[in-house]
């Protein structure tokens, strides 16, 4: 596909062991940046070493319920707020709008995985949609265009009505918007749809942006920004 540089995130089925991510760091070297698990109640000094080692957020994945709680966002947040990363969250859409309140009072930046499970049959009706506009108007959060087979009614990436949906999200915040592959695609292998094609996947993002100063900020300025990669474009 021609990418340079990719964030490794520890999938839900490793629970908070995150060293199959950190070994793929540790491979990546400066192209490579983490999003680990944590339970937060690890010592700084342990969060520390992670930061060393390239992870810039944790992810809290509500959909499984897994390792974490509702009552567990506020705690980790606050744990991570000292070192400057996000909170990456996956959740069902009634509970996302449900903690509408207390996601806004969090002192870190979210970012939502996977459209934040939007639907294009959902696009303005469901108030997790409205909230997850207001939050990247007010720079307050970051979604991932990631897996829009699994939000698309056809299970597949290039469903020409996940179109609308990604301009919702473009035009309310284009310097707020990252991409993201979700390979290897565990949901495929499981058997619960055909497995995508990451460079179809790839077209229907530039579909998506419109152009190629748009198709370039979402690849590579805006993620410069979200994990602390060096700058490699023009100012």
């Amino acid at each position: 596909m021609g990418t340079q540089r990719a964030v490794l995130v520890t999938p839900s089925t490793y629970g908070a062991d995150n060293r199959a991510m950190l070994a793929g760091l540790a491979q990546l070297g400066t192209n490579g940046r983490g999003v680990a698990v944590i339970t937060g109640d690890e010592p700084l000094t342990a969060l520390v070493a992670l930061h060393e080692q390239g992870v810039r957020g944790v992810r809290i994945n509500l959909s499984l319920g897994v390792i974490h709680q509702t009552g567990d966002i506020e705690k980790v947040a606050q744990r991570i707020a000292p070192l400057g990363w996000h909170l990456q969250l996956l959740m069902p859409l009634d509970l996302l709008a449900s903690l509408a309140d207390r996601l806004r009072a969090l002192p870190v930046d979210l970012v939502f995985d996977h459209f934040a499970r939007v639907t294009p049959d959902l696009l303005g009706r469901h108030p997790a949609h409205s909230l997850l506009l207001d939050l990247l108007g007010a720079r307050r959060a970051w979604v991932k265009l990631s897996g829009g087979y699994l939000v698309s009614p056809r299970g597949r990436s290039d469903d020409p009505q996940l179109h609308p949906l990604a301009r919702s999200m473009i035009d309310v915040a284009p310097d707020r918007v990252v991409w993201g592959s979700d390979w290897p695609h565990a949901t495929a292998s499981a058997g619960r749809h055909a497995m995508p094609d990451d460079a179809e996947q790839i077209d229907a993002l530039a579909r998506w942006s419109g152009d190629a100063h748009q198709l370039h900020q979402i690849l590579i300025v805006n993620p410069e920004k979200l994990y602390g990669f060096s700058s490699r474009h023009p100012s």
